[in-house]
């Protein structure tokens, strides 16, 4: 049985576009982006214009495809306020195609550098550089038909699968950088795309699937550091035993080891710096995938071995910053579920690239707006503004109880 056919957006659906202002002039850049080979200048949808368009669907939940976002691009009020043309579904579609998404990393990189931290937990006041948690998840999209026809002929499938690559930047609670690649081993692993976007000055954080001794050399020759969990069958020599603190075990460290990875010589078969390993009890348990019990990966034998080239820092203190890759799932379960990225609005490349960075763009622009990191119920909060639901003075009111919990004491 069918479902229900959406009503037709209409203005009253749109409210609080008067928060794009301050975005609109650092988009305006990209204005002549696309231009190049539209020689007799028919060009009516420009790149700025399809960015705000496409955040307008951030923060409207009403506008769930790319039909919804041309049908709010009829209204009266969204052309008005965001300069932008009544536009076709073929000018949406074609603008995935044309516009660069790279332009966008600068307008993220501006944003970012007004966002300050929020406030790094005390405990890491210690921990050089930005801790940076980095991880990769899945998107999967319903190609175009003939797409899909092909695929399904080699592989029996009719998903095309894209793979994010994060760097979540833990303090600020923002993504930093996000790459997107067909899922597939190659340039396209998780390791090798990490490889090529190393910075200077940062702790990374990182699950078992990063784990290559390559890797660690070249973050380390970079001036960056590591916490790495490794593999439950990884192979070792121990050098020396460090002693454990009360605090430690606290923190149900067992062991803290200076150690030698790998078991050759062989040139870039072992890490070339000193290292060391540190061992956390939890809680066994087995991976099981989503359908038929089947196995997603390696489960866990109950310890956690975490290799880091930090080698004054406390074990208690790597044992907490590996808690804090969680971080970044849970940014995961935000872009996908709540910003709605999980109903993209192109199926190339280059259009999943732009939609994934005007999503981070819109987490900048909540921390920005609020002063503190995104949640479910300052988004939704938003979102009935931005419908119309809630009024701006209903908003401040949220955000100042809020601020008000924040500052309170807590219990001891």
């Amino acid at each position: 049985m069918a479902g229900k056919r959406r009503e037709k957006i209409d203005d009253r659906d749109v409210t609080g576009l008067k928060y794009f202002d301050k975005l609109a002039p650092l988009l305006k850049r990209l204005r002549e982006e696309g231009c190049q080979r539209d020689r007799a200048g028919n060009r009516q949808l420009h790149y700025d214009q399809y960015c705000l368009l496409i955040l307008l669907s951030l923060f409207n939940p009403v506008i769930t495809s790319l039909r919804g976002l041309q049908q709010a691009g009829e209204l009266e009020k969204v052309q008005k306020k965001l300069g932008c043309p009544r536009v076709s579904l073929g000018s949406l579609s074609e603008a995935a195609t044309v516009f660069d998404p790279e332009r966008l990393k600068e307008i993220i990189a501006e944003l970012g550098g007004q966002l300050q931290p929020l406030a790094r937990d005390p405990r890491l006041r210690d921990v050089p550089g930005a801790l940076t948690a980095v991880d990769g998840t899945l998107l999967s999209a319903l190609p175009r038909l003939m797409q899909a026809s092909c695929l399904k002929q080699a592989t029996g499938s009719g998903l095309i699968k894209w793979r994010l690559h994060a760097h979540f930047e833990v303090d600020r609670y923002v993504p930093t950088r996000i790459d997107v690649t067909p899922n597939g081993g190659g340039e396209h692993d998780e390791r090798a795309v990490l490889e090529r976007t190393i910075e200077a000055d940062r702790t990374y954080v990182m699950d078992r699937g990063y784990a290559k001794f390559a890797l660690f050399n070249r973050i380390v020759a970079a001036g960056s550091s590591y916490v790495c969990r490794l593999r439950d069958n990884s192979v070792y020599e121990v050098i020396e035993s460090r002693p454990l603190t009360d605090a430690d075990r606290a923190l149900n460290v067992q062991s803290d080891q200076i150690v030698v990875l790998g078991q050759t010589s062989k040139a870039g078969a072992r890490p070339d710096h000193a290292l060391r390993l540190i061992t956390v009890q939890t809680s066994p348990h087995t991976s099981r995938g989503k359908y038929r019990g089947g196995s997603t990966g390696p489960g866990s034998d109950g310890i956690l071995r975490i290799a880091t080239n930090l080698l004054d820092v406390p074990a208690e203190i790597i044992a907490l910053i590996f808690l804090y890759r969680w971080t970044i799932e849970i940014f995961f379960r935000w872009l996908k579920h709540v910003l709605g990225c999980r109903h993209l609005l192109s199926h190339s490349q280059r259009g999943i690239e732009i939609q994934i960075y005007c999503a981070i763009i819109a987490c900048l622009l909540i921390s920005l707006w609020t002063g503190r990191k995104p949640t479910l119920r300052t988004y939704e909060m938003i979102c009935h503004y931005f419908t119309g639901l809630a009024s701006e003075e209903e908003v401040l009111a949220h955000l100042a109880r809020l601020k008000a919990h924040d500052a309170a004491p807590t219990k001891q």
